[in-house]
Parts: structure tokens; C-alpha cells; sequence
């Protein structure tokens, strides 16, 4: 576990989340986690007035009394740092006054718990600076009013005992269970990391139905990825916007509609558009000319040591590795069965009853190699019935069996362009939840390979990049024009990149019913809910890893 709570000092926002939210407080203070929502930024606008640095200024001529804002103080003793919105100091009494966005509560304190800390907390900090403080003030700006808080002995042991306890829970762990079906769920910022009800569902020690899970994240992001594939293109950064280049042409993107930039070839990018995405916590992927992945530039790695440390543990562990590996082949098998089902025009009951049989047997076996040969018999059995799965009226994308490096027909080069687009997906999805992405557990380490990010795919290959190319293809989408066959293989024109990438996105914005978790999201929120999922799992708040399945 983290020693942080004791090598550094300990905000006082860090002790006035765990007050609220106890969950909360370790996610942000141990793991590092942050997001921000509506009330977040409403909160920091509202904040404005008081987060401009400022020395003592006296009010008036006939009085001694001195505002000063955002002061910091600190203290090592009680091992805390606070910045104080706005500190009120007559004589060698200091009030510190605290900033709130919402409305005066309407209980019988007429003031949050939390809030009550905060400003204790910043109490004592004055006092181990040698002033007088018996009061803190919390101001709520939404109702305009001023609440007195009395720093009474009550009050200071609360909050005392409140400090030694996320500092022991900071050094010595566990992460703190999720709360159950609480309002405060709804409107926190952190709601998508932690998945409460979700991780309560999965438990041992919270036994909810699944009609009581809330899905309390939008379905899909309002910020997307965006892609430059066109030869010569210059991104640039003007502002708060990406600016596209080629030629006389300029295509102008905001940069809070991005989520991610993907450059294939000779794309160039600027460094003041690489340290912007850097500080927006938006990866630059940086594909080959004919789609390969190759790597990827983000900002500094997530703080989540405590992720990674637990994430190498699992794996040095054979057996829970191995239970890991079993789920994600498990669901793979099962999600190229419902593919058959969904798509081919005479699905053969013998070949489905054998898929099965060969999930069933993931289940049972304790060894990798046999897990690997379960694999691959099912691959091949899956991909003998996959060119039945195409309409007989396009023969111009015959499919004989799966070939690649490089692919040597049509359809295997759509396929291996999806599943490069897919794994530059999952290694930017796992290292934002905060996982080493060389690191897997089906995938065996290899040097430059992300085998957890093949790993997260492989339950989406089949219900994603298969279906995705069955769809392009019977429809009518892409056309033979849209291939370049050379003495190095078949890939796809520049138009037929265009093409891919579009459906592609597509797919991945497209709403499906999670089945376990009993709600709709699309397919990219889905696939990072299976990241952090896997999260919990290896930090041992969940028993399995529940990997996706469509049936």
C-alpha cells in the first residue's frame, strides 16, 4: 500500500472528501484519481473571486481587521496543508471562511458535515501558526449566507480522529467500500471510476439486484476521437482549437470535443498541440501509414502506483492469473457465437454446440496451454463459418480463412485494420484507468507488445471489428476500389480508411445493453467499465472478473 499519508502532508480537500465520502477521499488522495463533472466546474467558477492570490488588506479606516486571499498554510506536526479561500484576521485572531457553491442546507446545523471539518481542520492549522481561531465561517454563495461554525472540543476530536484515520487507512489500506444506493453517488465526479453500485452488485459483501443498478454516467462521451490520416495534414493549436492543415484547406476542431488524436503516416503536430493534449490528459496514437499501431504520447502516467502494484502481483500469482485469462476467452467464444447466429443464413447447430462445448471447457482447465489450444480451436472453428456470414452477392470478398502480417485478401485487411484500431482503443482506455498496458494476463509479456490491451479486446473482437467488417461489406459501404493489392500483401486505400474508420467509430458509439450490469452505454463506455472493472477485481473488491458478453 501507499505510505503518502504519512511522507507527505495532507490537504485539507483531501480530509474534507473523506468526510463526505470516505471511498472518495482514498480514490483521490492514494490512487490519484480526479474527473471533472458539472459541479466541479461550477464549483471552480464560483470559486473565482477567491482563488486570486492576495495579501492583508484592511477593511475601512477606523478598523484593524485584514482580508487576505488564498492563503496556504501548513503545519508538519498535524502532517496537513490547507489553501484558504479567504482568511479574516483582527489582531491575532484569524477566522478562515470557506466558499461553497450550493445553497445554505436546510438542517439543523445549517451546514455539511464535511464543510465543518474543512474549516476545522484549517482552524487548527491557525492555531499551530500561532493565532487565535474559535469560529470558521462556511459561505454558500448559491443562498448568499454566511454560517458560523464553532471550533468547540466536540468538533476539533472529530476531526482529529477524522485525520489519524485516513492516514492509517492511506498507509495500511483497504480502499473503503462504495456506499449503498446513496443520493451522494449521483452527482460525484469520480461516479464512472468507482462504480458503486456496479461494484456492489459483484461483491460478496453488498448483495443488490440488478434492477437496482443506476447507470450514472452518460452513455456515451460528448468529446470523440479524431483521426488525421491524410498525407502531408499539419495539426496545429490556435487557442482553445486544433487547427488541420493540407494545403490551403484548414479544418478547425475544439479541444474539448476531443478525446483522443489518432495521426497515421506523415502527419505532422506541432509541440504546442502536443504539450496542450498532454495537459488535457488527451493521447496522441500515432498509427503507420497502412494502420499499425506503433505507440502512443500522453501526458505523465496515472498516479495509481497502487493499481500497478496489485496488477503485477495478480499476474506472478499463476492461478489468478489463469482465472482472469479463462474469463476473457470464455466471453470471446460465446460473443463469435451469437455473431453466427446474428449473421450467417444457416448457422449450423454443430459447429455452435461445439463453440460452446469449447467455452464450457475454458472454465474447467488449469493450465495456459490448454486455455491457448481452447482458443485457437475455437478461432478456427469460428472463422471456417465466417465467409457465410458474407452475402453471396459479393464474391469480390471471398473469405477462405484468417491470415494477416500481411494480409493476403480484402476481408483480412479490414479485419486487421479493426483490430489495430481496437488495440490503439484498449491501450488508451487501460492506461487512463491507471494499468501498465504491457503488462496481461491471457497475452504472455513480449517485448512492445500491450498484451493487456490485446487482452481487454478480445471479448470485442467479434461483436466489434467482425461485425463491423460483415456490416461494410454486405452493405455495400466499401467496394474493391477501395483495396490496393501489391506484391506485399492487400490493404485499404486512403478512401477505404476513410471508410473503416468511420463505421468503426460508429460501432463504438452505438448503445448495448450490458447484461449484467443491466443498463445501456456504448461500446467504448462499455469497454472502459471492463477496464475498471478488472481494476476492482485486481484490487480485491470483486471476486472475478466479469468479462463482457452480449447473451
Amino acid at each position: 500500500m501507499s505510505d503518502i499519508g504519512n511522507s507527505n502532508l495532507l490537504p485539507v480537500r483531501m480530509l474534507t472528501q473523506y468526510a463526505y465520502c470516505k471511498r472518495l477521499g482514498y480514490m483521490e488522495w492514494v490512487q490519484g484519481e480526479f474527473a471533472y463533472n458539472a459541479d466541479v466546474v461550477e464549483g471552480k467558477y464560483k470559486h473565482r473571486n477567491v482563488d486570486v492570490p492576495s495579501g492583508g488588506k484592511k477593511l475601512g479606516e477606523n478598523t484593524e481587521k485584514i482580508h487576505a486571499r488564498t492563503v496556504t498554510l501548513s503545519d508538519a506536526n498535524l502532517g496537513m496543508i490547507s489553501k484558504i479561500d479567504l482568511l479574516e484576521i483582527e489582531g491575532n485572531t484569524a477566522t478562515p471562511i470557506e466558499y461553497k457553491k450550493g445553497m445554505t442546507p436546510k438542517n439543523e446545523n445549517r451546514t455539511y458535515e464535511d464543510h465543518v471539518t474543512q474549516v476545522c481542520a484549517q482552524g487548527l492549522l491557525l492555531r499551530a501558526n500561532g493565532y487565535t481561531c474559535n469560529k470558521g465561517i462556511v459561505y454558500y454563495v448559491g443562498s448568499k449566507q454566511r454560517i458560523e461554525v464553532d471550533l468547540d472540543d466536540a468538533i476539533v476530536k472529530k476531526t482529529l480522529q477524522m485525520l489519524d484515520e485516513i492516514k492509517r487507512v492511506a498507509k495500511n489500506g483497504p480502499i473503503p467500500p462504495p456506499l449503498v444506493d446513496s443520493p451522494k453517488c449521483a452527482r460525484c465526479s469520480l461516479v464512472g471510476i468507482c462504480l458503486p453500485d456496479e461494484t456492489n452488485l459483484l461483491s460478496e459483501t453488498e448483495h443488490i439486484d440488478k434492477e437496482s443498478v443506476r447507470r450514472m454516467y452518460p452513455i456515451r462521451n460528448d468529446a470523440v476521437p479524431m483521426h488525421v490520416q491524410d498525407q502531408g495534414s499539419y495539426i496545429s493549436k490556435h487557442g482553445d482549437c486544433l487547427n488541420v492543415k493540407k494545403g490551403e484547406t484548414v479544418t478547425k476542431v475544439r479541444l474539448i470535443d476531443v478525446s483522443e488524436i489518432t495521426v497515421f503516416g506523415n502527419v505532422q503536430i506541432t509541440t504546442q498541440a502536443i504539450r496542450e493534449a498532454c495537459n488535457r490528459d488527451i493521447p496522441i496514437c500515432y498509427m503507420t501509414y497502412g494502420g499499425w499501431f506503433i505507440g502512443m504520447t500522453a501526458g505523465m502516467s496515472h498516479k495509481n502506483v497502487e493499481l500497478r502494484m496489485s496488477q503485477y502481483k495478480k499476474h506472478a500469482d499463476a492461478v489468478a492469473s489463469i482465472s482472469i485469462a479463462r474469463e476473457m476467452v470464455f466471453a470471446k467464444i460465446k460473443n463469435c457465437m451469437t455473431m453466427l447466429r446474428r449473421n450467417h443464413p444457416n448457422p449450423l447447430s454443430d459447429k455452435i454446440d461445439e463453440l460452446d462445448r469449447l467455452a464450457q471447457r475454458c472454465h474447467r482447465t488449469k493450465r495456459y496451454e490448454t486455455l491457448l489450444g481452447l482458443e485457437g480451436m475455437a478461432a478456427r472453428l469460428y472463422f471456417s463459418e465466417f465467409g457465410g456470414m458474407i452475402k453471396s452477392e459479393h464474391m469480390e470478398f471471398d473469405f477462405a480463412g484468417r491470415n494477416r502480417r500481411p494480409p493476403t485478401d480484402p476481408v483480412n485487411a479490414i479485419m486487421s485494420f479493426l483490430y489495430a484500431m481496437l488495440t490503439r482503443q484498449a491501450v488508451t482506455t487501460v492506461s487512463m484507468v491507471g494499468f501498465d498496458p504491457y503488462l496481461g494476463y491471457l497475452h504472455r509479456p513480449k517485448y512492445g507488445k500491450p498484451a493487456l490491451a490485446l487482452d481487454i479486446i478480445e471479448e470485442f473482437r467479434p461483436i466489434v471489428a467482425d461485425s463491423v467488417c460483415i456490416t461494410l461489406i454486405n452493405n455495400g459501404e466499401i467496394a474493391p476500389s477501395d483495396i490496393i493489392k501489391t506484391k506485399f500483401g492487400v490493404n485499404l486505400t486512403d478512401n477505404g480508411r476513410k471508410i473503416v474508420i468511420k463505421a468503426y467509430e460508429r460501432r463504438m458509439d452505438t448503445s448495448i445493453m450490458h447484461p449484467l450490469l443491466g443498463y445501456s452505454a456504448s461500446y467504448r463506455r462499455i469497454m472502459e467499465t471492463q477496464a475498471r472493472l478488472l481494476s476492482r477485481h485486481i484490487l480485491g473488491e470483486i471476486t472475478s472478473y466479469p468479462a463482457f458478453r452480449t447473451r
